[in-house]
């Protein structure tokens, strides 16, 4: 059977050691020994993340992801192939590549910091998407084009090829982020002019707010700091989605950790016809705007927010939600992942989350 959702892009292996009982300090303090919990570990990377809370969701996903011939690999395929042992059918291994893995660095009381080697990706673009999967499907999603070179050296070259590959197919296509480090030959990248490319092509782009605010207002994102959540408001949100929608997405919005998540969509039911052949109405969408707060709940911790947010999202979508409905149904699947430590295990079926919105939920 063909699937719902493709996803392509970003996969990892992520190690979490618990370091729950230790400060900040604590982590990077030089020549001391400290006793740590337990060891955790699952796959990352948008693939992973957003495709298994998908298929946890009760949407048919392909995954295509590439690792090597590792360990780091072997681990990667036999964790995906526990929520489906079809699910890694289009995996492509690498001969004497270095998969692809990150250590999450999660200390008491304070967000996490990533180190991560993006290995095999290094060399991943057009040529590593199976075009006939992507054919088949209703929606094409990109995971981290930040983290693959191909893609955004030459100002973008190689990610509008992409695109134009998969538009050219007729399917719908959404786009997520990762935050480059500044000093990174990603984070050195001219995104403005690479956004300004490549998003005629792309339907859906929701990623974080302090990844856009990286690549579009960076001055505010400096100067704001750690007051940023604070700082914004429905002004500032509808600004920055306005101009992305300007650059030629159909469908903006932003992924805002404690605040919940922004969507805004052109107000152009013809730019918005991919939405018919998802399932939901171009009418009820055109020119909508929806910001839903974040859900109550004990944060076990955050890796994979973001993603598990996209996914409900993508899943709402799919069911023929409106943009209020479906923004609050990515907030509610990213607050069940945030209620365990890992990227995954914390998303539930559809039924059971649609039952604790329909108990009352309280939000922030």
């Amino acid at each position: 059977m063909s699937a719902d959702v493709v996803l392509a892009g970003h996969i990892a292996l992520d190690i979490l050691p618990d370091m729950s009982m230790l400060t900040p300090a604590q982590v990077i303090d030089a020549g001391k020994v400290y006793e740590i919990g337990n060891i955790t570990y699952s796959t990352g990377g948008a693939v992973s993340n957003t495709g298994l809370a998908l298929r946890r969701l009760g949407i048919a996903v392909d995954l295509l992801a590439a690792v090597g011939d590792d360990w780091v690999g072997r681990a990667i395929i036999d964790y995906v192939r526990g929520f489906g042992s079809d699910l890694s059918d289009h995996f492509q291994v690498v001969p004497g590549a270095a998969s692809p893995y990150t250590v999450i660095i999660e200390p008491m009381n304070h967000d996490r910091t990533l180190l991560t080697n993006t290995g095999v990706y290094n060399d991943y673009d057009l040529d590593n998407i199976d075009l006939d999967c992507v054919a088949a499907a209703k929606l094409f999603h990109l995971g981290y084009p930040t983290l693959l070179p191909r893609l955004y050296a030459n100002a973008g070259a190689g990610f509008l090829t992409l695109l134009r590959a998969v538009k050219d197919k007729g399917v719908a296509v959404s786009i997520d982020m990762s935050l480059p480090p500044p000093d990174s030959p990603s984070g050195r990248a001219d995104w403005r002019a690479i956004l300004q490319r490549c998003l005629p092509q792309v339907d859906i782009f929701v990623p974080s707010i302090e990844e856009i605010m990286f690549m579009l207002r960076r001055d505010d994102l400096e100067r704001w700091g750690s007051n940023l959540f604070d700082r914004l408001d429905a002004d500032y949100l509808s600004g920055l989605a306005n101009e992305l929608i300007s650059m030629g997405v159909g469908i903006a919005g932003f992924k805002l950790g404690p605040r919940g998540l922004y969507l805004r969509a052109k107000a152009d039911s013809q730019r918005l016809s991919f939405l018919t052949d998802l399932g939901g109405s171009p009418a009820e969408w055109t020119g909508a705007e929806a910001w839903q707060p974040a859900f109550q709940v004990e944060v076990a911790g955050t890796t994979g927010a973001g993603d598990a947010a996209y996914a409900g999202l993508l899943a709402a979508m799919i069911r023929g939600y409106g943009p209020c409905e479906s923004a609050r149904r990515a907030c509610a699947v990213a607050a069940c992942n945030i209620e365990a430590a890992d990227a995954t295990s914390g998303v539930r079926s559809w039924q059971e989350t649609e039952a604790r919105l329909a108990a009352g939920w309280p939000t922030l």
